[in-house]
């Protein structure tokens, strides 16, 4: 029965990509629309019932299909793990993912490929799946590709335009580069322990085996995190996601909010008996989690795009998220995943029914006023962007103050950047609600006069994300943490204490929430209060203009990566290539030299033939008496 149930888990949007891509375009757009939609809902299902028997077990559950690879001592089978992290990576993507469906029936109806835009979202849901349930690392490594896949295929759907296809090859190719790392990382593992199933490795590793190799677990480690440096868009290789922006606004919050962007904290988390082997490694996940949610929000705070403000807050986010990792507070970066999903998601799509209201318009500086016009898409958003805040009781109050919390008792200095970050998320998220929705619009008339509530479809998913923007905190509250009751069993007793909230707890939660209201108060003062607009691109000068390009990072990037490649490519293209294709022809031209040199004796005289016979029988005479 659970192998059946598991099964069509799986299996389900992949037969909703297969009925999409044969017949969609046969059945009609709405038709698509419902088959994608109801293959993710199935899967949702499916993952609540699972969900709701190991509450009553409190065993995962293990499918193995069959043997997949015997060498030597080292044996792997083709399976599913469904444990607590698994399902609860399952609720959230299936769950959420069900939502961006539906709302994709009405956002992207007047698209002439609606059909394969559905494939391609449920194709993506089947390769998530499959990472997430995966019952070892190459079948979670499947999934991971496959979900680079997908993206290439998502963000690149509007292919007509050559700067969509340059932002999808992008993502492919810096993802291909952390993919290297995790596949190295999977080598030394199975090489290590001669085994990658999770619960296999976890036993090993708890045991003590070849925890004295410190110096290759390290390795493996750190080669891991560099494939969820790729996936989630960590320094240095974050830059793809701000791109991924030229895919529709359905892909851009299947992306950054519930998919493929925590599949590096799930990754990490999912092997946190490794990464607890591996302190100094941990260290690096820190610092490098704290500077990316550093650098990204201060990106953001100028960014114009209504998207690319949210695409740098994803990253800021996820930043935030490997703090907490590399403190070792696995339970709390889990925890900020959920919270972030639900108002990430709920921003994204109540940006693209900003964007389907003015007919494609993503520039903040042309909107404003939409307050009135759009009631739903407002008080949605506004209670998303209070949650991502951390103003108290919305969900992200109590994930970010987690964090910080851990931060604080880890490393103060990361404490301090964690929390420099958040304030600027609250200056940048507030910026963007009263640039948006306040004042007077500043769009053309026809937009003005065409301006709408979007329809049901896509304001009732806003509603459900902003309810769980809301209420999701309550999955873990201090000293009385669901959450962390439920993940217990997959972490060590050591690996994070719950924090007794004390007097120095209670003062820095009072901190981290008056900085988030100094931060909306700023972005009122300035743009409520004195009515600014930001400067076209052309007057942006200073500092400014260098967050505003992004620091300068991509590039650096063209200069010493790109540059190099496509000038050596030009040398071999131009130089190497062509000697080698001489060298080839020169042996063509050789063979065709001497076979007209040789045509030439087939002329027909006999007196030739006879004269080459008896030279041949000399030859041969001579070699058998004479050159012995």
């Amino acid at each position: 029965m659970d192998t059946s149930l598991a099964l069509i888990l799986v299996l389900a949007p992949f037969i909703g990509f297969l009925l999409n891509v044969f017949f969609g375009k046969t059945l009609g757009k709405s038709v698509s629309g419902v088959i994608g939609t109801l293959s993710v809902v199935v899967s949702f299902v499916i993952s609540i019932v699972f969900f709701m028997q190991l509450n009553q077990t409190n065993k995962p559950i293990e499918v193995s299909l069959f043997d997949w690879i015997q060498i030597s001592n080292f044996k792997l089978d083709f399976g599913f793990l469904l444990d607590q992290l698994s399902l609860l990576w399952l609720l959230f993507v299936t769950g959420i993912g069900s939502l961006i469906h539906l709302y994709s029936i009405s956002y992207m109806h007047d698209d002439e490929n609606m059909h394969k835009f559905f494939a391609y979202l449920n194709l993506f849901i089947f390769f998530m799946i499959t990472l997430v349930v995966g019952s070892n690392l190459l079948v979670m490594f499947i999934g991971w590709e496959g979900v680079g896949l997908c993206s290439y295929l998502l963000i690149g759907f509007w292919h007509k335009n050559q700067d969509y296809n340059d932002a999808a090859k992008k993502a492919f190719i810096m993802n291909r580069v952390g993919d290297l790392g995790l596949l190295i990382g999977i080598f030394i593992v199975g090489a290590l322990f001669s085994t990658l199933n999770f619960v296999e490795l976890k036993e090993t590793i708890l045991g003590g085996t070849n925890s004295g190799n410190t110096v290759w677990i390290a390795i493996a480690a750190f080669a891991l995190f560099i494939g969820a440096t790729g996936k989630s868009a960590q320094i240095p290789l974050y830059t793809w996601l701000p791109d991924a922006m030229a895919g529709p606004t359905p892909v851009s919050a299947l992306i950054h909010a519930a998919t493929m962007v925590t599949a590096g904290i799930f990754m990490v988390t999912r092997l946190n008996f490794l990464f607890d082997l591996a302190p100094q490694v941990q260290t690096i996940i820190a610092v490098i989690g704290a500077t990316t949610a550093l650098v990204a929000a201060t990106i953001g705070l100028v960014q114009n795009d209504i998207k690319k403000v949210l695409a740098y807050s994803t990253v800021s986010q996820l930043g935030l998220m490997f703090l907490a990792l590399g403190m070792g507070a696995y339970q709390v970066a889990v925890f900020h995943v959920i919270t972030h999903a639900f108002f990430k998601a709920c921003l994204f799509l109540g940006s693209g029914s900003v964007i389907h209201a003015l007919h494609g318009e993503q520039d903040m500086r042309k909107m404003g006023g939409l307050k009135k016009a759009m009631p739903i898409t407002f008080w949605t958003m506004l209670i998303a962007s209070l949650a991502i805040a951390g103003i108290f009781p919305f969900a992200g109050f109590w994930s970010k103050d987690e964090i910080l919390i851990s931060a604080f008792h880890g490393n103060i200095v990361l404490w301090v950047v964690g929390s420099i970050a958040s304030i600027l998320t609250a200056f940048y998220m507030f910026r963007l609600m009263y640039l948006t929705f306040y004042n007077e619009f500043r769009g053309t008339e026809h937009q003005k006069n065409h301006l709408h509530e979007s329809p049901s479809l896509i304001t009732f998913p806003l509603i459900v994300l902003a309810i769980l923007s809301f209420v999701g905190g309550a999955i873990s509250l201090p000293t009385n943490s669901w959450l962390n009751h439920y993940l217990a069993p997959l972490f060590s007793a050591t690996s994070h204490e719950e924090h007794i909230l004390g007097t120095t707890e209670y003062a820095l939660m009072g901190i981290a929430l008056l900085g988030a209201v100094v931060g909306i108060g700023v972005a009122f003062a300035k743009y409520i209060k004195n009515s600014e607009i930001p400067s076209e691109d052309a007057n942006i000068k200073g500092f400014s203009k260098v967050l505003y390009d992004k620091y300068y990072v991509d590039e650096f990037y063209t200069v010493i990566i790109v540059n190099p490649i496509n000038s050596l490519s030009s040398f071999f293209r131009k130089y190497v290539e062509s000697g080698i294709s001489n060298l080839v022809f020169g042996f063509g031209q050789m063979t065709i030299s001497l076979a007209n040199a040789g045509k030439r004796v087939q002329n027909g005289s006999i007196g030739l033939y006879l004269f080459a016979f008896v030279i041949g029988v000399s030859a041969i005479l001579f070699y058998l008496f004479l050159a012995q």
